[in-house]
Formats: structure tokens, C-alpha cells, sequence
């Protein structure tokens, strides 16, 4: 099975605003390293679902089933996928207040392209010197930007 180490952040100017999305894919094989960098953005979105599009287009993109480290700096990421999104799926996706759990669109795209893999989430803080964390922040801080001036 492939490991690939993938590095994950989104970004919002304004929240809710324009926002980007960034993702790092990297594969260590035959003692070359291999990297692909995914971006995307929208234009009216918020910083929780970046950060999960980021991950999700991440996965997406393996085209067959790996043991994964997901790096990202996001805690509503990682506790959402690792202890809350069961809860939500077992009591028909409301969460602790009985209100429905916001982006139940993108956890449950998650929950798919999760599925095939072996996932370690590992979180990282942000803003602090994490070499591919400062790289994937800034490629999503300026697609939002890049979306922002779209708008107009």
C-alpha cells in the first residue's frame, strides 16, 4: 500500500467571504519524492468548509487506496471526522442541540472518499513555522484573495 502524506488549509477573507482552499500531496517512492499541489476556490463559502473541501479534493485525488497521513491545522477537521461525525450519522446528521449539523454535505463527501484509505489525522498548529502548513496556507489565502477581487 502507497503512503502519502497529504498537507491541508483553507482560507476565508471574511467568514462568510470569498474563500480558498489548498491541498499538498506528496508520495515518497523508489526514493524519489513525488508532489502535486491542489487549489481551489469559491466565492461566497467559510473558513470550516475550505478546510474540509481542502481535505476531501486531497483524497479525491488518490486514485487507489493508500495509508494516509492527513496533516492540517484545523480541529474542527480532525475532531469532526475522528469523534463526532458517528454521533451525527447515528441520531439522522442533528448534532448535540438538536439542530442540524452544519456542512453535512461535505461530511458526508468525506466520510466517501475516506472510506478506501488508511487514515492517521495528525493536527498541526498554524501559523507556526510548519514548513508545508505555511505552504498550503498561503497557496489557499491567495486563491480567496484571487476570487475576493473577482467579485468585485
Amino acid at each position: 500500500m502507497k503512503q502519502v502524506a497529504i498537507f491541508t488549509d483553507g482560507a476565508c477573507k471574511g467568514n462568510p467571504g470569498a474563500g480558498g482552499w489548498a491541498a499538498l500531496l506528496r508520495l515518497e517512492q523508489g526514493g524519489k519524492t513525488h508532489e502535486k499541489e491542489l487549489v481551489g476556490a469559491e466565492k461566497e463559502t467559510t473558513n470550516n468548509r475550505m478546510e474540509m473541501t481542502a481535505v476531501i479534493r486531497a483524497l479525491a485525488a488518490l486514485n487507489q487506496p493508500c495509508a494516509v497521513t492527513v496533516c492540517t491545522d484545523s480541529k474542527y477537521v480532525i475532531d469532526g471526522i475522528t469523534k463526532w461525525v458517528f454521533g451525527w450519522q447515528k441520531k439522522g446528521w442533528v448534532n448535540a442541540k438538536k439542530e442540524p449539523v452544519a456542512n453535512e454535505d461535505l461530511w458526508r463527501e468525506l466520510l466517501i472518499v475516506a472510506k478506501p484509505h488508511k487514515i492517521d489525522w495528525q493536527w498541526v498548529r498554524g501559523h507556526n513555522g510548519h514548513a508545508e502548513n505555511e505552504r498550503v496556507d498561503k497557496l489557499a489565502s491567495d486563491a480567496a484573495l484571487d476570487i475576493a477581487k473577482q467579485r468585485g
